[in-house]
């Protein structure tokens, strides 16, 4: 017998998917509510507060999703000499592992994230910094040890220029797919998309300092 949806898992589940869909800040309470078919009340007391709630969604998603990148990083560290490539490439199967969370995990998430960057929700960089701060540290560490020739400054600036290319690669995500399909007769599902990212992140972050 299928395990009974808890009215926390259905307010999570409805939250992640209007979340994923419109964003953290243009998705309210109310519509939350309103599809769970649940009432404020029920939010308040398993949640808190809509910010509570939005680290609950990513959490589920983070728990596995670090670890699993932490042991990435651990295995590549053991490595005489690594690049950039090596390390993003630690990306992937932690991205796949979220299939375990949901169906379309990978894709959730990288929206999730998304939007998280572009709406500056500075409570989820303070929540992933306590709970997952030395995984962000290894990942620094990493990028340092595969470019010794750049400053932290420009580390700095080119790590969130990967951010943003990703943020623009999720909200755009099914433009793209739907213009190379119909320009270019190719056929990507979502969670390819990192296949095309990475290799382009990866030179970016590698070139030259002008």
């Amino acid at each position: 017998m299928a395990k009974r949806e808890t009215t926390k898992d259905k307010i999570l589940n409805v939250a992640e998917a209007l979340f994923a869909e419109h964003g953290f800040e243009q998705t309210s309470l109310r519509q939350i509510t309103t599809e769970a078919e649940v009432n404020l009340a029920s939010v308040n007391y398993h949640f808190g507060s809509k910010k509570a709630l939005i680290q609950a969604v990513m959490a589920r998603y983070l728990e596995v999703f670090m670890p699993a990148l932490q042991r990435q990083f651990e295995q590549l560290a053991l490595q005489p000499v690594i690049n950039s490539r090596q390390v993003f490439d630690c990306f992937r199967e932690p991205l796949r592992e979220l299939t375990t969370v949901r169906k379309h995990g990978p894709t959730y998430f990288l929206s999730l994230l998304g939007f998280a960057y572009a709406e500056i929700q500075g409570h989820l960089r303070r929540y992933i910094m306590t709970h997952f701060g030395d995984v962000m540290q290894l990942l620094q560490t990493m990028m340092h040890r595969a470019n010794p020739n750049l400053s932290p400054l420009d580390m700095f600036w080119r790590l969130h220029f990967v951010l943003g290319t990703l943020v623009f690669a999720q909200v755009s995500g099914r433009a793209l797919r739907e213009i190379a399909a119909a320009d270019f007769g190719e056929s990507v599902r979502a969670d390819q998309i990192i296949d095309k990212l990475i290799p382009f992140v990866a030179g970016g972050v590698d070139a030259a300092v002008a």
